[in-house]
């Protein structure tokens, strides 16, 4: 547990500064721009929303993990709940793909 909760401090600082848009617009944009170093999805999203971000991360090449509840995702964002958020930032983006992968955390696509 002490993992997850790494991980949800670390989305909090992407977040502060700036390096985590949020929210399946601003998500699916960062992805189409290219900006995007990673994309988290909430493991309680819908399937269709999980089913749009898993083919638009492969067709990107956008490394994709379903991670957390909405609710703890949007609380470390300082938000409401949030299915889906986007890591703008390589540094941000090396240290949870780390986290996540020492966790255990489902990945689709690197």
């Amino acid at each position: 547990m002490r993992e997850d909760k790494k991980i949800l401090n670390l989305i909090g600082l992407a977040t502060k500064a700036g390096k985590a848009p949020s929210g399946e617009f601003s998500t699916e944009k960062a992805v189409k721009e290219g900006k995007a170093a990673m994309v988290i999805v909430s493991e309680e999203a819908s399937e269709n929303t999980k089913k749009m971000f898993r083919n638009m991360c492969t067709y990107y090449e956008v490394p994709l993990y379903y991670f957390g509840k909405k609710e703890e995702l949007g609380r470390a964002m300082g938000k409401e709940m949030r299915a889906s958020l986007a890591i703008v930032d390589g540094g941000f983006a090396g240290a949870l793909e780390k986290l996540m992968n020492d966790n255990g955390g489902s990945e689709y696509e690197s």
